[in-house]
């Protein structure tokens, strides 16, 4: 399955209200979405027949779509209802979920005031983003050339299919170099996130995080500093320069795609995956599978 590409797959989209045959959800090639980044998406995973968090992902998918000006014609409950029409109709009892927005083509140029809102939902099996060996072991990571934008140049808390041009850029570049990811940083020279993670470092006992003020504050971010403060873990959210990273000895990523992974290794900088990262993963595994119990 995972062989094949993804516009030649079987099964059912969630199309503008309705579900389609999965090759028939097409757009046309002078979209606007394609061409000029209008265009916002959700990830989300399934868990033995659960979507994880599936009401604040929808909620986050309306406000991206407002800050990039444009209103999606469905509400919230229509949005939800449409990922688990769109889950079960694929027969997923575990997967991965993409609603996306998009303006159409009725327009093409720049301004695009008139163009329809598309609105989509596909869902398919999809497994650990990373080698689930490697994401015990930690992960390589290069450190990207590209960085964040400010808030002032970029609309950073949407989450807009655009601001992820410099994040596939990055990552290929650290693909092609043998590392597994990217770290980038923001356009002060901070340390910001990875091309579609947000980071945490361990030192002494105390787990520290960037500051999300020009990238996003993540669902399984926050989920998981949830967890570490359960735990009675001190977490601390600030600046973090990159002549820091020697400090710290326990470094990993979180995301609805790389759920919580350790990372060995930024650049010239070595981590060593530790009780912390073991006891955060164990517990997100747990949060994410109540059917399975407590970790």
């Amino acid at each position: 399955m995972a062989d094949i590409p993804f516009d030649q797959r079987d099964g059912w989209i969630w199309y503008n209200g309705e579900l389609v045959p999965w090759k028939d959800a097409k757009v046309h090639v002078l979209t606007h979405g394609l061409h000029y980044g209008s265009c916002v998406f959700e990830g989300e995973r399934l868990y033995n027949g659960e979507i994880f968090k599936l009401r604040e992902h929808t909620e986050r998918l309306f406000k991206s779509a407002e800050i990039l000006g444009f209103k999606i014609p469905y509400t919230v409950e229509d949005i939800d209802k449409a990922c688990i029409e769109t889950v079960k109709a694929q027969g997923l009892t575990n997967g991965y979920l993409r609603p996306v927005a998009w303006r159409g083509s009725e327009m093409m140029g720049v301004s695009a005031q008139n163009n329809r809102i598309n609105v989509a939902v596909a869902a398919w099996e999809w497994p650990s983003y990373f080698d689930p060996e490697q994401r015990l072991k930690g992960i390589r990571m290069d450190i990207a050339q590209y960085r964040r934008p400010s808030p002032e140049t970029a609309p950073c808390k949407s989450k807009a299919a655009g601001l992820y041009m410099i994040c596939t850029i990055s990552k290929h570049a650290a693909e092609a170099k043998g590392y597994a990811d990217a770290m980038m940083l923001d356009y002060r020279g901070y340390v910001a996130e990875a091309t579609g993670a947000n980071m945490f470092f361990v030192k002494d006992g105390v787990i520290h995080t960037p500051t999300p003020d020009c990238f996003l504050d993540g669902i399984t971010r926050r989920t998981v500093m949830d967890l570490a403060r359960k735990r009675g873990y001190e977490i601390i959210e600030r600046h973090i320069k990159p002549e820091e990273l020697d400090d710290f000895s326990e470094c990993f990523i979180t995301g609805t795609a790389a759920e919580v992974t350790a990372v060995a290794e930024i650049g010239p900088h070595r981590f060593t995956p530790g009780e912390i990262t073991k006891v955060l993963m164990d517990d997100y595994t747990a949060e994410v599978n109540p059917k399975k119990g407590a970790a």
